[in-house]
């Protein structure tokens, strides 16, 4: 009996050993997406600047193609770092909607203005509500929504060119072959 008393702590610590080794081998940016493959929510949004049309669900299927949808937000450190590339991107003809995600209007074309404006259309989700129904944690995310308005791939953080040329660009040459 003293011995299975010995035994209880050491089990019990092979156990959490355990636990901790494979919460090591699992990605902590890798969070799955529940709209994969399925429309995007319907949302209508105020425009960003004033003049602009704003950006509704039903835009993201004008062209045919897939394009992404960029949620962002001034105030975003993150969002500066990935920025260039977005830049960069649309130079190269990748169709980009934004989200101003829980930023002021006028914060959100201030930054556009000081930074660049990557997207085709803006909308400011100033409430946060798009974003809570697109699965939004925190900005930036980026979706890529294919041609019928669907959610095919979700990039959690800011994407990297590595991220580009290695996943979301041959994803959206594949859904263009589609």
């Amino acid at each position: 009996m003293r011995r299975l008393l010995f035994l209880a702590p050491v089990v019990v610590f092979a156990g959490v050993v355990l636990a901790f080794a494979f919460g090591l081998r699992h990605d902590p940016s890798v969070l799955p997406s529940t709209l994969i493959g399925k429309p995007v929510p319907a949302f209508a949004l105020p425009p960003v600047r004033p003049g602009d049309g704003g950006l509704a669900s039903g835009q993201l299927t004008s062209g045919g193609g897939p394009r992404l949808l960029n949620a962002f937000a001034s105030w975003c450190v993150s969002c500066r770092i990935e920025h260039p590339l977005l830049l960069a991107l649309k130079a190269q003809g990748v169709p980009i909607d934004g989200l101003d995600w829980k930023d002021k209007a006028a914060d959100g074309a201030r930054y556009l203005v000081q930074q660049g404006d990557p997207y085709q259309r803006v909308g400011n989700d100033e409430s946060g509500r798009v974003g809570i129904d697109l699965g939004v944690a925190g900005v930036p995310e980026t979706f890529l929504v294919d041609g019928q308005g669907r959610v095919r791939y979700k990039q959690v953080g800011p994407i990297t060119p590595d991220d580009w040329t290695r996943t979301i660009q041959p994803l959206m040459e594949r859904l263009r072959r589609e």
